[in-house]
């Protein structure tokens, strides 16, 4: 058991390091939320073509690298603003932080968006956070520990009738699409529309798949990802057992696709790209 305050949100065998990034990204929240509020675009910065960044992703992404540094010193720290990114050895553990995931819907006013951290291990995921400030819901899940939504074990749902399941997507802008081509991925959303009870575009990949990883959708797909978007949510979906790969089926690792569903609902997901 631990001994911090925030015990009762996280799994009761949580480890120091988990509490650690359970406690930094409930701190930063605090931020986020008081600060959203519709912006105009000569307050945003656009990192890319309809990539953005507000003047919170940074704030936000600041105050979590300073918890994590006086934390794990020795850690490696990449953050998706950059704010206080740092090298290290082949073998020493990497945080990668998305300090707001879903910047459209913030920028815009909108309150979906999701924060989080994942702990990056031998090549693998074994500790992450995802937090919606606005609701406050703490996603939490460590590597042969189980996934959790406040205290409560979350497990992926179990539904195997194609009419009868949720799936989410993103809508990708011009260029994004490279893992297959634009007609195929377009072709398999058509296809969820076609067979299933609906197709949801929610505006953060981080809580879309977390929401998989708890049964509020059966699955969910996106390409052009990185590790910081979805890492964390990834590691609680295999953890509240379900399925994570690219659409070709392959492990996932670096940026790119990612398709993940309920055990059920994986196969019937994956046909829609072979």
């Amino acid at each position: 058991m631990t001994s911090s305050p925030i015990s009762a949100r996280l799994s009761p065998n949580a480890s120091p390091r988990l509490v650690v990034l359970a406690e930094t990204v409930l701190k930063a929240g605090d931020t986020a939320r008081t600060s959203l509020r519709r912006r105009t675009s000569e307050e945003m910065l656009a990192k890319a073509p309809r990539d953005y960044q507000t003047e919170i992703d940074v704030a936000v992404e600041r105050i979590i690298v300073e918890e994590v540094t006086k934390a794990f010193p020795d850690y490696a720290i990449q953050g998706e603003e950059a704010v206080g990114n740092r090298m290290a050895g082949p073998e020493t553990p990497i945080i990668y932080i998305d300090p707001i995931d879903g910047t459209t819907n913030y920028a815009w006013g909108i309150p979906h968006f999701g924060m989080t951290i994942a702990i990056v291990e031998g090549g693998r995921l074994v500790a992450g956070v995802v937090y919606d400030a606005m609701q406050d819901e703490l996603f939490s899940a460590e590597i042969g520990g189980g996934a959790y939504l406040n205290g409560e074990r979350i497990r992926c749902a179990d539904v195997a009738d194609i009419e009868n399941v949720l799936v989410g997507a993103g809508l990708p802008i011009p260029g994004q699409v490279k893992a297959v081509s634009e007609e195929t991925y377009f072709e398999a959303i058509k296809r969820l529309m076609a067979n299933t009870a609906g197709v949801r575009r929610l505006g953060s990949a981080a809580l879309s798949i977390a929401y998989v990883a708890c049964g509020r959708l059966d699955g969910f797909f996106e390409d052009g990802l990185a590790i910081h978007d979805f890492g964390a949510s990834a590691l609680m979906v295999e953890e509240a057992g379900g399925i994570v790969t690219r659409f070709s089926g392959a492990k996932v690792y670096g940026r790119g696709d990612i398709l993940v569903a309920s055990q059920a609902l994986h196969p019937w997901l994956l046909e829609g790209f072979l």
